[in-house]
């Protein structure tokens, strides 16, 4: 349930004719996703960590881990995302079980489907929870067979599975989750067979996940028979799968929970389908074009309500919408025929017929990246992006050999330091705009997993009319020792290798949205409250930063003190202050300097204005626009209540002058 994604695209299909003025048509189709996990049930993934005393050491089996991660992604999918499919599938059990109406009547041996690809409803839900949270029950059903597993076997049952239930899905996955990595080891016709089923289940667009777990004292090694199964990354392919998750680890002595959350972390990052922005050619000079896809890397995810029910009869149903345009005079239902879209100019109304209109819309040209010039890429300023950023990459379906001479612009406009000036149209009726093609760089993690594969990233420029000059700001220039104090402090509270990662932050408003849902649909206990991870931990800041602000503080009320010894006109507040006093200060400093030459009269030393000073703007009406720290300044030079609101100071500033 993250608040951050790839686009998934609206809901339906958008016909062209039928956008409104001021309003882009997207023009995209609903895409679903179908997800089949497969978890091995050997004896070393039933194999539980040894007991400890530690509160943070791992108490689950890899394949309880790996039935808890297939669990909480069903719990995020039946409200996120309701349209997807999600089934469960052990191999390597004691017992056979499968659907013999989803898959036919071939029988699959320690295949044990359960739970269907299907849409999770709240039932499956619960009878999943129920699974992992009792462990007499999971026990009896994590049995390993004593037979080896046939993985040629274990693929095409799940061919016949996808194959059956989700046949025209335009995303289909196996999550592959085990320990063993070469369940052949002196068998080269079962690897042949089972290499064959993976290049079948590819050549139907079924992409194969692996998530590895590497035994105590013993790694996982690809190499050995995933190789042949599993189709490594490469940057340079748009139809290879998502880059190869890192292993994740069992904890030999029990000190730490490792295992469940490496593969939650693997798992969340591919729960999402990675889903084309747009398909479009990238003209590099006339007659040269090339095939690229645009994806949106992250996506602010909103609370998306999938229908409306009726609750008028006896039981709650799902209702279906129809719009239509009515007459405002006979209340007759207008065909679509009989409407023009109209434009007011100059006081008239100027209508244009459907075809005009969509030829007004489509004068551009078609949809294109039209690359006309080549800039260095330090003449482009930070402030000039307009829209998110979307991330390109090449593509062969219309155009052979678009990954080398894509690969062959990167490389050289990341070496030269340049980037692309282009025309980009992005779909049909939308505005053109000059944007910047930026190189983007390969990000590796700590464990050479790919974080970013390399391309290029579209930044649309402002035009001159959206261009606008900053307001005129008077600031209160600091001094050197400040800023060295300051520097201190902000070294002290920076990110984890200085890298923000905005999917660690999820929206707290969302999340709240969602656990609610989630209590009423599988009618769990209301939560007290929501959990926010955007609340600072002050705690460990005080205990990392905590003495540089102090020091930070001392050091500004000592540049007060003698900055008001300069400006004896603003010295009348008391002796005594304190640093968030001292920044009050300096901040009406600034509102009075900018208001020295209007109305208001000059400042005294016995509180900023006298008492006739204060009774003239309460005659004329201003001691409202008075600011903030005026009337707390004045309110303590006469020892009084100078807390509370602006209304509750005019307030107390009027008694006293009313006395």
């Amino acid at each position: 349930m993250a608040d951050t994604s790839a686009y998934n695209g609206p809901e339906g299909e958008k016909d062209e004719d039928e956008d409104e003025e001021g309003v882009e048509d997207t023009g995209y189709k609903t895409v679903k996703d179908a997800v089949l996990f497969a978890i091995d049930v050997s004896p070393s993934m039933i194999k539980r960590p040894p007991p400890s005393d530690d509160k943070r050491a791992d108490r689950d089996s890899p394949a309880s881990a790996a039935l808890k991660c297939a669990y909480r992604l069903m719990q995020q999918r039946i409200i996120s995302n309701p349209n997807d499919m999600i089934g469960i599938l052990l191999f390597g059990t004691e017992e056979t079980k499968f659907d013999e109406t989803s898959i036919g009547d071939m029988a699959y041996p320690h295949c044990y489907l359960l739970a269907d690809l299907d849409v999770p409803a709240a039932s499956d839900v619960k009878r999943l929870r129920n699974l992992v949270e009792d462990e007499v029950e999971s026990e009896k059903l994590l049995v390993p067979s004593k037979e080896g597993v046939n993985m040629s076997n274990l693929l095409f049952c799940a061919n016949q599975i996808f194959t059956t239930k989700a046949p025209n899905f335009s995303s289909r996955r196996l999550f592959l989750v085990t320990d063993n990595d070469n369940p052949h080891p002196n068998d080269r016709s079962l690897r042949s067979a089972a290499a064959v089923r993976a290049k079948d289940l590819y050549d139907l667009s079924i992409i194969i996940e692996l998530f590895p777990i590497s035994k105590p004292g013993y790694g996982f090694d690809r190499t050995r028979f995933y190789d042949d199964i599993i189709y490594r990354t490469s940057p340079l392919d748009p139809d290879a799968p998502a880059p190869i998750s890192s292993v994740a680890k069992t904890s030999s002595s029990g000190d730490g929970i490792t295992l469940l959350q490496s593969l939650l972390s693997s798992i969340n990052s591919k729960a999402a389908a990675r889903r084309a922005l747009f398909n479009l050619p990238l003209e590099i000079g006339p007659e040269l074009r090339i095939g690229v896809k645009g994806y949106t890397m992250i996506k602010r995810q909103e609370k998306v309500r999938s229908c409306y029910v009726w609750l008028g009869g006896e039981k709650v149903q799902i209702a279906t919408g129809s719009t239509a345009q009515m007459a405002e005079d006979t209340a007759r239902a207008i065909e679509k025929t009989e409407i023009r879209k109209a434009y007011k100019f100059g006081g008239e109304t100027v209508s244009f017929a459907p075809d005009q209109s969509k030829e007004m819309r489509n004068c551009f040209g078609d949809p294109v990246i039209r690359i006309i010039g080549f800039k260095p890429l330090s003449m482009l300023p930070i402030w000039a992006n307009l829209r998110t950023p979307t991330f390109i990459y090449p593509s062969e379906t219309d155009y052979v050999g678009s990954t080398r001479v894509f690969a062959a612009l990167q490389q050289k406009l990341l070496k030269d330091k340049k980037m692309g000036i282009a025309w980009f149209i992005a779909r049909k009726n939308a505005a053109p705009v000059i944007a910047a093609l930026i190189p983007g760089a390969e990000k590796l993690s700590d464990d050479s997993e790919q974080l970013m594969p390399p391309g290029l990233w579209i930044v649309p420029l402002p035009f001159a009319d959206d261009i606008r000059q900053n307001p005129e700001t008077v600031l209160v220039q600091t001094t050197d020792t400040l800023t060295d104090l300051m520097r201190s402090i902000i070294q002290q509270l920076q990110l984890p290798k200085a890298i923000y990662d905005p999917a660690r932050y999820p929206n707290p408003s969302l999340q709240w949205f969602y656990r609610i849902l989630q209590a009423i649909a599988l009618e769990e206990d209301l939560p007290e409250r929501p959990e926010d991870k955007t609340i600072p931990k002050y705690k460990q800041i005080d205990k990392r930063a905590g003495q540089y602000v102090i020091e930070w503080g001392e050091e500004l009320e000592n540049e007060y003190r003698r900055w008001a010894s300069k400006n004896r006109k603003f010295s009348s507040a008391p002796t005594k202050r304190s640093a968030d006093t001292a920044a009050v200060h300096a901040t009406s400093l600034v509102k009075r300097v900018k208001t020295e030459t209007g109305p208001l009269p000059a400042s005294t030393s016995d509180g900023g204005m006298t008492d006739v000073e204060m009774m003239e703007q309460n005659e004329r009406g201003n001691i409202s626009k008075l600011t903030m720290p005026v009337l707390k300044e004045w309110l303590g030079a006469r020892q009084l209540p100078t807390s509370g609101k602006k209304i509750e100071l005019v307030g107390r500033i009027q008694k006293y002058l009313d006395k």
